[in-house]
């Protein structure tokens, strides 16, 4: 259960921070290149910090 309130918790923060992104675009104060280099920024920060938390977590079960 624990598990699942985290993803749960990720996924809203991504689904929040994408949809500010969109609003920001839509009332046109950044440009539309700008919010697509922001979601794929946004995008690589979680699958990288994804990884990260997963090799930390396969190291500790080694010990």
């Amino acid at each position: 259960m624990k598990k699942a309130l985290v993803i749960l918790g990720a996924v809203s923060v991504f689904i929040g921070i994408a949809v500010g992104v969109f609003s920001l675009v839509r009332s046109g104060i950044i440009e539309t290149g700008v919010g697509l280099l922001l979601l794929i920024s946004l995008l690589g920060v979680y699958v990288g910090f994804g990884i990260l938390i997963g090799v930390y977590r396969l190291v500790n079960r080694l010990h």
